[in-house]
């Protein structure tokens, strides 16, 4: 990453964190060194205005059984759900029309802010989920340095695996205004709907914890009545 990039997502980092948006996790996850933050900036304060961040969703909006499942991209638990149910869920559930799925980031550390300002940036659902998928499936690898500096650089080359140019990049990851458009959407999404701990679902109004395919399916059926 170069320094003119690095500084870019030095000042995100630092909104978010002036913000005071993390929330209190409850999956045990080792620690992983930030990356360098500098005192003399001045944070931007998190908007609660959450009406211009997209709900990123698949399947059919106008379904009778409605699904949203809030993840953390660092977080291992929603890695091995998305690397194993999902896809099945997707398969079952999602590409028949039979729900509406959304995907809501929690953001437990700035590398999950990070990453969701990129899978955001083009603005297309496809990009999105192509992003996340590759952030699932290799984040073993790319959380493995536990050094801030690296991860970034991972999360960045990602991006723009999916056809992101530098200057997208750097036009995302500077969007200020956008970075506390998300902090503020995604304090309001988790207070609304009691989130603690990821993934956890709200199906039809009801909050649930993870589960299985298998689970996740006998739920998915009695909501709509099979």
């Amino acid at each position: 990453m170069n320094s003119r990039l690095l500084l870019i997502v030095v000042a995100v980092v630092l909104i978010a964190v002036g913000a005071g948006w993390m929330l209190s996790q409850q999956d045990a996850e080792a620690p992983v060194n930030k990356a360098p933050a500098s005192t003399t900036s001045s944070p931007a304060k998190a908007t609660t205005q959450s009406t211009s961040v997209k709900d990123m969703r698949l399947g059919n909006p106008m379904a009778q059984v409605q699904v949203i499942e809030y993840a953390s991209f660092t977080c291992p638990h929603c890695a091995s759900f998305h690397n194993n149910a999902f896809e099945q869920l997707k398969e079952n559930y999602i590409d028949t029309g039979k729900i509406s799925f959304v995907f809501r980031e929690v953001y437990f550390d700035q590398f999950g802010l990070v990453a969701s300002m990129l899978g955001r940036c083009s603005g297309k659902t496809e990009d999105y989920f192509n992003y996340i998928d590759t952030l699932f499936s290799t984040q073993q690898q790319w959380m493995a340095s536990r050094d801030g500096n690296t991860i970034l650089n991972e999360l960045v080359t990602m991006g723009k695996a999916t056809g992101l140019t530098d200057q997208q990049v750097e036009a995302c990851l500077g969007d200020k205004e956008k970075s506390g458009q998300l902090i503020g959407w995604y304090q309001q999404n988790a207070k609304s709907d009691g989130i603690r701990s990821t993934p956890s679902f709200m199906v039809n109004g009801k909050l649930l914890s993870n589960m299985s395919f298998e689970e996740f399916a006998k739920v998915l059926d009695k909501e709509l009545g099979l």
